[in-house]
């Protein structure tokens, strides 16, 4: 019991961290795109600070409330499909339990080694081993809806800064490159940390959210410059 809820912590907590990365990631790359845009329009650095912050204050009331409502709407689904599995356990416990043995058949298991795993399984956690199944989540693994959005609400923030700062204290020639190199270094950092604690392809993550940076702040100066000119 200690174990399994030492596991459930460890995922909620990692949970937790990721969307605080995501939050730090967006806060990166949405304000950057704002205060280089701006940088490509005007020379003014107080109006490029205001442009930012601006940036980022609607950015972390969005965010959060976005990231709140989505891992709420997935807790709510979990609760869901719990229920569903209760029932159909009550009312058709032997479809399930052919389910759960079709399943493991498929991975290349033996018919009978299949059905020995599926008694055992079964028998020490239908409803555990019949949602893992059937909706590919842990029971009780639910995320908290607030701290998410308490992580995004912190992180998106503290993201921010990097591009604002960086927009703001260096001399007006180099400040649009130096900013995009640090917001480069950012987001390599934050892309290969999220990729990392989702287990998906590091070095893709990590090129993927660079590529995305340099687009967007390419776009963005691009249009201010337009605008500015």
């Amino acid at each position: 019991m200690s174990k399994e809820h030492d596991k459930q912590t460890l995922a909620q907590r990692n949970n937790l961290i990721r969307a605080a990365v995501m939050g730090a990631n967006d806060g990166i790359l949405s304000v950057s795109g704002i205060v280089i845009g701006v940088a490509g329009a005007t020379t003014n650095s107080f109006a490029i600070f205001i442009a930012g912050f601006a940036g980022a204050l609607a950015g972390t009331v969005s965010m959060a409330m976005g990231e709140y409502t989505s891992v709420h709407s997935q807790n709510d689904a979990q609760v869901k499909a719990e229920k569903v599995q209760e029932v159909a356990l009550q009312t058709q416990y032997d479809t399930e339990f052919e389910f759960v043995k079709n399943k493991y058949a498929a991975q290349g298991i033996s018919d009978e080694l299949a059905t020995q795993a599926t008694k055992e399984m079964m028998a020490n956690d239908a409803l555990g081993t019949t949602v893992r199944e059937r909706y590919g989540f842990s029971l009780h693994h639910e995320v908290s809806a607030i701290g998410a959005a308490m992580a995004s609400m912190i992180a998106f923030p503290l993201g921010s800064l990097l591009p604002m700062l960086a927009i703001t204290l260096f001399p007006v020639k180099e400040r649009v490159i130096a900013t995009g190199i640090a917001v480069l270094i950012a987001l390599a950092i934050t892309g290969y940390s999220a990729a990392h604690l989702s287990g998906a392809n590091e070095k893709r993550a990590t090129i993927r959210n660079i590529v995305a940076g340099i687009f967007t702040m390419v776009v963005t100066y691009y249009i201010g410059t337009l605008i500015g000119h």
